[in-house]
């Protein structure tokens, strides 16, 4: 386990929200422009960005940097995109090497990250612990019955194939499954050394739950999606909520009483009546109503 050497401090706002919103893809203008829109509605607003901000890492830092300058804290956690190496990014970084200079520039912008101490939310609906995590895929959410080869050559002959397969490389590991499971040995360390009093909201890019897949048109992409060995992290942890994204689907669930939320912008082409309505922040804390 890394030593986490930079302390944050609590909160001390008795005011505000805790936002959140993902898949940003700064990469179309349209999203830039956007992006470029989002404000808080007080002082005291906190944003947690749930991954995807774009593929170039210059695009990430100029999104982030943007945002902790109107937000009174930013917390982020990585999607896939931002781990591409994309032969137009002038930074060719792969793998665990280009997650740590996307950390560096995160704590140079005092953006916080999976990697620094869990930040303690204390407005309305606190306190609560929020827990940024980097939690990748180990294609466990494939068909019942088959293999990992089995539901990849599945996917291949469907030619519904994730780009991660070309352009996300797991190095030094030896595969993006084997990074997986060192993510959840280290993250399930982490939370269970946080202070057990307090509840969290859990932020991770891909969703916890296979059960959010099952909305996805072509099933054979939720084997890129998530891992099983976190299907009760949202009872194990005291989840109050949980925020997620990738599948490009925004929307709240319920899931053993604890309420889901995916936060996703997404793509031009899948603008929501809501995102077209001006509400492109989802509200994690203070709880809204059930919907």
């Amino acid at each position: 386990m890394r030593a986490y050497a930079r302390r944050v401090s609590s909160a001390k706002t008795a005011q505000g929200s805790l936002l959140a919103i993902s898949d940003l893809h700064v990469g179309f203008p349209e999203n830039r422009s956007l992006v470029e829109t989002l404000r808080p509605e007080t002082a005291e607003d906190w944003l947690v960005v749930a991954g995807d901000v774009g593929e170039r890492i210059a695009d990430v830092e100029w999104t982030l940097a943007l945002l902790k300058e109107r937000f009174s804290t930013v917390v982020w956690t990585p999607g896939n995109h931002e781990l591409w190496t994309t032969p137009g990014d002038p930074e060719q970084l792969r793998g665990e090497e280009r997650y740590h200079r996307l950390i560096q520039i995160c704590r140079r912008l005092g953006v916080l990250t999976p990697e620094d101490p869990y930040p303690i939310w204390t407005g309305p609906g606190g306190p609560v612990t929020v827990a940024p995590l980097f939690i990748l895929y180990d294609h466990s959410f494939r068909p019942p019955g088959t293999t990992q080869a089995e539901a990849l050559a599945q996917a291949y002959a469907q030619g519904v194939v994730c780009r991660d397969e070309f352009l996300l490389h797991p190095h030094p590991h030896p595969s993006r499954e084997a990074w997986c499971r060192d993510r959840v040995r280290e993250t399930e360390l982490r939370l269970e050394a946080r202070d057990p009093r307090l509840p969290t909201v859990l932020v991770n890019h891909f969703p916890l739950l296979r059960e959010p897949t099952r909305a996805l048109r072509h099933q054979a992409l939720a084997q890129w999606c998530g891992t099983e060995h976190t299907a009760d992290w949202h009872l194990r942890y005291q989840a109050v909520a949980v925020a997620y994204g990738h599948l490009h689907i925004p929307g709240t669930s319920w899931h053993d009483g604890v309420r889901f939320e995916e936060v996703s912008l997404g793509y031009p082409r899948e603008r929501r009546p809501h995102h077209e309505n001006g509400r492109l922040l989802r509200r994690l804390l203070p709880a809204p109503g059930r919907v």
